[in-house]
């Protein structure tokens, strides 16, 4: 009989923290959460039964120093520690440091996390299982350059201790390769620890597909069928499904059989994911394997209806696998899309920043599993992902309309996020017909930005004016409107009822608005010599459902420290200013452009410099790479703006910055 589970402490932070935590709770097992003191307003510390702070920012320091992770499981008696994903989830020390302090590693072993973590060793276990692979090779940059023919080009690069698509990147020629063998050894080096990189033969335009397995300690493994993850963006997962759109039923069913063989050869115990690539012949060709719990593992949940966090649970605690393979069924189909802090109209530059509001879609077959909490800060220190939101519907299609109208309704202000870039592709023609590949965002991404910017400029003017209007009319004082009493009409108009117009700047263009007429029930709003007629269906705090000529819409309304007042609507975020109104105080705030002088260039972002390519006296040209700022786990390159001379470096080798930071100053080269 195996030992019961009294306390978990969850190795992690964020949504798959909470989402443990959720699991746990529900089973009657108290839990201990440990988090960096930057991270002390994050969800997963208030939901913990108790949170410890074990460092401040640094990562060594907190969610990778394994010591003090066990110190804090003894010092609060744990049955087992939870790794999550990331971090520590795939460290064969972390999982003997916890047997030989006597608790309980939920997960696999340490032989599997060491034979299938590093992709060489596990790609001939899978060779030894008899599943396709592909031509690939392992080593430091000195031991690759000189192997570099062996696999033939394009290849692609990856961390070999790490997945998550961390550092990957696609190298068509030899000139590309020592320069890319670098940047991915940093990056591994960075995320996980080990520099090592792996290379192997890219196949153009494939699909991924993974199979997710349950295995014990007894040799039983099992399936639970399939996730699509097709849709990436450098080499990072946005949008799974499951069941995926592309398999027969007669490939599903091989590529199962064939990730249990893989799972049953190595011992495998608990929760693991067998990665496949599917060419457009629909061969399969193994890829690596996540000896963790997966992001995306919430779609399989959906369709499934099994708790895979509460069977990780039950296998390390009873050592026996529950399911039997005939049991498992898919039902219906479930599409995850990620949600980040980034800005895809810039490149996707993580945006790290408070949020002056955070709004989540609710409704029946909605999940969604997040680490943040209304106003929370987004920490540069980390990943961008702010969520997972997952609908269900009983066929794809249902599944695709629901998702569209749940990130219509999802509200994230003060950053930039990515909501507007899922949406044009859940609703595009290639997702729903099933045209799609890995490589299909990173092909087409500057036309959906395109049309992203097209659909935000073609909203007519007046719906936002008046949306935003009748929230001002609607103020309370928590969302920064100031007036006499809430719901004061006149009061509320301010200096208005002396005007004959009113100015509204949306988006820096300035609006004039009259308001001819009102009653309790409808406010008239003359606009551009068109009076249009507006009722409020539903008024709560920030969010406003009303019609205009009894068509509906619905808004988002919030307002950051500076008093800069945001609405959305339809995904898309406008900032507004109402002139009649002056803020309490001002802030003082700079919007000098980054270059505007010409002569020096400012971080974009807060993050910390992890290479330097220039010195003072060094002459540039424009577009040179002058240093690279990592910032939520990404490697941002700061460019030349114009050929000239560095006069000064302000920042030094591993300087943690904060946005606006002078990083280099020009002087011109005659000079």
């Amino acid at each position: 009989m195996g030992k019961v589970i009294r306390k978990i402490l969850v190795a992690n932070r964020g949504e798959i923290a909470v989402r443990i935590m959720r699991t746990a709770k529900k089973l009657g097992i108290r839990v201990v959460g440990i988090y960096s003191r930057i991270d002390s307003d994050s969800l997963h510390v208030g939901m913990a039964d108790e949170s410890v702070c074990i460092g401040e920012a640094e990562l060594s320091e907190t969610y990778l120093n394994i010591p003090e992770i066990i110190r804090v499981a003894r010092d609060k008696s744990c049955d087992a520690i939870h790794p999550g994903y990331g971090f520590l989830a795939e460290n064969p020390a972390f999982v003997k440091a916890c047997d030989e302090a006597g608790i309980i590693f939920i997960g696999p072993s340490a032989h599997a996390m060491q034979v299938m973590g590093n992709k060489i060793e596990a790609r001939a276990w899978a060779k030894k299982s008899g599943v396709p692979i592909t031509e690939g090779l392992t080593g430091n940059k000195k031991t690759l350059m000189k192997a570099k023919d062996q696999v033939g080009f394009p290849v692609l690069l990856k961390a070999a201790a790490g997945g998550g698509g961390k550092g990957m990147r696609i190298v068509y020629n030899e000139n590309e390769l020592e320069e890319a063998l670098e940047a991915t050894a940093r990056q591994a080096k960075s995320y996980f620890g080990d520099e090592t990189v792996y290379i192997e033969k890219y196949l153009e335009e494939p699909r991924h597909i993974e199979i997710q397995i349950l295995g014990d300690p007894h040799g039983n493994v099992i399936h639970l069928f399939e996730r699509e993850c097709s849709i990436q963006r450098r080499y990072q997962k946005i949008i799974e499904e499951s069941p995926s759109p592309t398999l027969t039923p007669e490939i599903r069913l091989k590529m199962g059989e064939a990730a249990v063989r893989i799972g049953k050869e190595i011992g495998y115990t608990s929760a693991g994911t067998i990665e496949f690539l599917v060419d457009k012949k629909l061969n399969y060709y193994f890829l690596e394997m996540n000896t963790r719990i997966q992001v995306e593992h919430p779609v399989t949940e959906m369709v499934t209806g099994i708790d895979i966090v509460e069977e990780q649970i039950r296998i390390a605690e009873d050592g026996f696998l529950r399911l039997r393979q005939e049991a498992i069924h898919q039902h219906g189909h479930a599409i995850e899309c990620r949600i980040y802090a980034e800005d895809p109209e810039n490149n996707f530059l993580p945006s790290p920043g408070f949020m002056t509001l955070y709004a989540e879609p609710s409704g029946d077959h909605i999940r969604i599993d997040t680490g943040v909490k209304p106003g929370t800060e987004i920490k540069s220190a980390f990943d961008p992902m702010i969520s997972k939101l997952v609908v269900w519907g009983k066929d794809r299609d249902q599944a695709a309309r629901r998702m569209n109208e749940a990130l219509t309704f999802y509200g994230i202000h003060g950053i930039r996020s990515n909501i507007s870039y899922l949406k044009k592709l859940v609703v595009g023609e290639p997702f729903l017909t099933n045209n799609i590949s890995t490589s299909f965002c990173d092909m087409h991404t500057d036309e959906i930005v395109a049309e992203i910017k097209l659909e935000k400029e073609g909203i007519p003017r007046y719906i936002l004016l008046i949306g935003y209007l009748l929230l001002s009319l609607k103020h309370t004082p928590s969302i920064g409107f100031r007036s006499s009493e809430p719901g004061d009409l006149w009061g509320s108009m301010g200096f208005w009822r002396h005007l004959i117009s009113h100015t509204i700047i949306c988006e820096g263009k300035e609006f004039h608005v009259r308001i001819p007429r009102y009653s309790e029930q409808w406010t008239e709003f003359e606009i551009a010599g068109i009076v249009y007629r507006a009722e409020i269906s539903d008024y709560q705090a920030s969010s406003l459902l009303f019609t205009i000529d009894n068509e509906p819409y619905h808004i988002l309304y919030s307002e950051d420290r500076d008093h800069q007042e945001y609405i959305s609507l339809g995904g898309h975020l406008f900032l507004m200013k109402r002139l009649d109104f002056l803020p309490d105080e001002r802030v003082a705030a700079s919007t000098e452009s980054l270059d505007s002088d010409h002569s020096h260039i400012n971080a974009p972002m807060p993050g910390k410099v992890i290479k330097i390519n220039v010195k003072p006296g060094d002459d540039v040209k424009k577009g040179d790479v002058l240093l690279i700022l990592e910032a939520m786990k990404m490697e941002n390159n700061i460019l030349a703006f114009r050929d000239a001379r560095i006069r000064e470096v302000n920042v030094s080798l591993k300087q943690l910055v904060e946005v606006h930071t002078p990083l280099i100053v020009f002087e011109d080269k005659e000079e």
